[in-house]
This record gives structure tokens, C-alpha cells and sequence, in this order.
């Protein structure tokens, strides 16, 4: 059984960006750029007016004769000499010969002619052109994700296609003779709804991966191996539920190793989620996820976060940001395995909430935040500090 540093340092060892591909920027949000993108135009593309107003020559004053409008898409086609100026609108080109804008509340207007009401300000009120970026410069850089402000850059800059890292493809495979479909489990108490696999493919698909299987299998090796095997030629990544402990019915770990998997990890010390498990099988990855609700979330949000964050070709470690927070209540002494506990964090701090079972569900939903307990700890006062990452 190993610590848990060295199975995050194994998981991310193994969590490597899979083959580059060339997508739509349509397509794109939530991608892992594998090309920095360069901007193919400048922006603003020409000197453009920063407000509504109008377009006048340094040191003209008095009464000035309007010519004509400049609006976005759509300028002005000539230049304008002395004692002229031009109606101008925010975006719009800024006519040649005019050296800056002046406010539309600053300026009186009578049929063709317009007057200061006050004095021209500081500020020239004219985007110069490239002055936010040329073409040909490196706009977003190489592992960058394309989150919403990305997007904006890349569609301004006249990017219609990027290159990023492929989504990592998932099987989920939930196994035990108890799980039945959600709606169903009603009326008997020998079966219970499968949830688990619901959490795993929202971690997956948060994390930059696409889950393309979900699979439900009764407690039979001949069963598990053949789903087992389906899965592991279809996919970039296996995540087994259920079926990762020592007892009688135990058969995914054992399955998957008769199928080719060099397991590289078969327990881990700690509390919840010990029997986790992980392994590659030819190309595909596998992770074993103990088939307890809070056990299976806990251990896939400190493991399988960061490997399919750099499947996708980030790095694991945004997946492992940890932070350290207050406590606004106290936290028990660490047994002997190192310990995460499932809590709350608000403006105040972080507190633990009161049911800490593998098994619990609602107090999972209520969870926000892990609290990272070392081994052997003492106990934690309010006001301490604890190392704490989101959950």
C-alpha cells in the first residue's frame, strides 16, 4: 500500500495529452489549445472611435461644419479639413485628418453646424490600430483552455479554426448485483439506484474528457470481462466502481488483470477511498474506484480529476490546487491513514460537516470542499489552518 503523493505523482505521470486535433472555434469551449493561436488581423483593425461624438482637427474651435457620419462598418470615405468635423460613433473608423473625438455631451449642434460646450478633454478618445494586437502575434499561448474570455480573443483575432489536444474517451463500468437504474430501486429493499457512475461522468466531462459508455454489470467475471474488454478497446480511460475490496464478490481488479492490466498501484493509505486502484492495459488507462457514493467521489476527485485534466492536455496540477483556510470549527486528531474530509467552505472558513460515512449521499451533495488531514495529526482548533482543495 502506497502514500497518497505517490499515487497522485503515478496518476499524473501517466496523465499525458493525448493526439492534437484541429476543431472549429465553434467546437471548441472547454479544449486544451495543443498550437498557440496567433491573431490574423490586427485589433481594432483601424484607428476607431472610443465613444459616441465627433471627429475634429486639433486646434479647430468655434463653429464647425459637419460633412458627414462615420459609423462602424460603414466610415466615412474622405478626410476633412480645417474648421470640418464628422459624426462619429464608438467602433466606427476615425476619419482622415482628424486627430480625436470629441464627446457628443460636449458639443452643440444646429443643422450642419456644431460648437464646443466645453473645452476638448485630455483624452484623444481614438483606438489605435493594433494597439490591443497585430496579426501574426502570438495571442493564446500553447495549453491554454479555450474558456469563454479565450474564445472571445481567438473569434476577434479571425480565428475560424484551433488546434487542441483530443478529449480523452470514457468508460464508465459500474459493477454489483444490488444496482439497479435510477427509478427503479423503488419497492424493494435489495436493490439501490446506481449513482455513482453520474458523479464519475460529471467529473469527467468538468475535467476536459467525453464519457461514451456507461455500463452496469452484475457481479460475474464472465460478465465483467466482457464488458471490461469492450471498453478497454474503445477507450482512452476505464473507470471501474464497485468490485475493488477483498471480498467473495470482489471480481474488477482480477478481471482486469487477466485482460493485460499492469496494475501500478493497488491500494492506497487513505481514508476514504483505501482500495483504490490503477493500471494501464496496453493504451488504455484504468482506474479502480472503491463502489461506495462518497468513497467513489472523494477518490475520483484527488485522482481522476488530474488524470483527465492531462489526458487533455493540461496539467494535472490545476487539478490539485490546494489552498490553506481557517477552520471555523474544529477538527479531530488523524488516525493512521491519511484523511479527507468532506466540508463546507464559506466566507467564514471551512468546517467539517457531522456525517463523514463512505456510504453518505446527501451530506456528499452539502460537501464543497476536502480538507486534507496528514497522518497522525493532532487535533485542530478554530482559527487553525488546514490545507483545503474544492470539491
Amino acid at each position: 500500500m502506497i502514500g497518497f503523493d505517490e499515487a497522485w505523482a503515478i496518476v499524473a505521470g501517466h496523465a499525458a495529452g493525448l493526439e492534437p486535433e484541429q476543431v472549429s472555434l465553434a467546437d471548441a469551449h472547454g479544449r486544451t489549445l495543443a498550437k498557440t493561436v496567433f491573431a490574423l488581423v490586427d485589433w481594432p483593425p483601424a484607428n476607431v472611435s472610443a465613444m459616441d461624438g465627433y471627429a475634429v482637427r486639433d486646434g479647430d474651435a468655434g463653429s464647425l461644419r459637419l460633412v458627414g457620419e462615420s459609423w462602424p462598418g460603414v466610415g466615412f470615405t474622405g478626410g476633412i479639413g480645417q474648421g470640418e468635423c464628422v459624426r462619429i460613433f464608438t467602433g466606427a473608423p476615425v476619419p482622415a485628418g482628424a486627430d480625436r473625438v470629441v464627446m457628443q455631451e460636449n458639443v452643440a449642434r444646429d443643422g450642419d453646424r456644431v460648437t464646443f460646450t466645453a473645452p476638448p478633454s485630455a483624452g484623444r478618445h481614438i483606438r489605435q490600430q493594433g494597439s490591443d494586437f497585430h496579426a501574426g502575434e502570438p495571442l493564446l499561448r500553447a495549453g491554454r483552455r479555450l474558456d469563454a474570455q479565450a474564445m472571445v480573443a481567438a473569434a476577434g483575432a479571425d480565428v475560424a479554426q484551433v488546434t487542441v489536444w483530443r478529449r480523452p474517451r470514457a468508460t464508465i463500468i459500474g459493477t454489483g448485483d444490488e444496482l439497479v437504474a435510477p427509478g427503479t430501486a423503488r419497492g424493494t429493499s435489495e436493490s439501490i439506484p446506481e449513482s455513482v457512475s453520474f458523479g464519475v461522468a460529471a467529473i469527467i466531462a468538468e475535467w476536459g474528457g467525453e464519457t461514451i459508455s456507461r455500463r452496469r454489470v452484475r457481479d460475474d467475471p464472465a460478465l465483467i470481462g466482457e464488458v471490461a474488454a469492450e471498453a478497454l478497446e474503445a477507450s482512452d480511460l476505464v473507470v471501474v466502481t464497485g468490485g475493488a475490496s477483498v471480498g467473495e464478490r470482489d471480481f474488477s481488479r482480477s478481471v482486469l488483470v487477466s485482460l493485460g492490466l499492469d496494475l501500478l498501484f493497488e491500494k492506497v493509505s487513505i481514508k476514504p477511498g483505501k482500495p483504490v486502484w490503477f493500471g494501464r492495459a496496453g493504451g488504455t488507462l484504468v482506474l479502480g474506484l472503491p463502489g461506495n457514493p462518497t468513497s467513489a467521489m472523494v477518490t475520483a476527485r484527488l485522482l481522476l480529476a488530474p488524470l483527465v485534466a492531462g489526458l487533455a492536455g493540461r496539467d494535472p496540477r490545476v487539478a490539485a490546487r490546494w489552498q490553506s483556510v481557517r477552520l471555523a470549527a474544529p477538527l479531530g486528531a488523524c488516525g493512521d491513514r491519511e484523511t479527507f474530509v468532506r466540508a463546507v467552505r464559506d466566507d467564514d472558513g471551512v468546517r467539517p460537516i457531522g456525517n463523514q460515512d463512505s456510504g453518505a449521499q446527501k451530506s456528499l451533495a452539502d460537501a464543497n470542499a476536502l480538507i486534507r488531514q496528514r497522518a497522525g495529526t493532532a487535533a485542530l482548533d478554530i482559527g487553525a489552518l488546514a490545507e483545503v482543495i474544492d470539491f
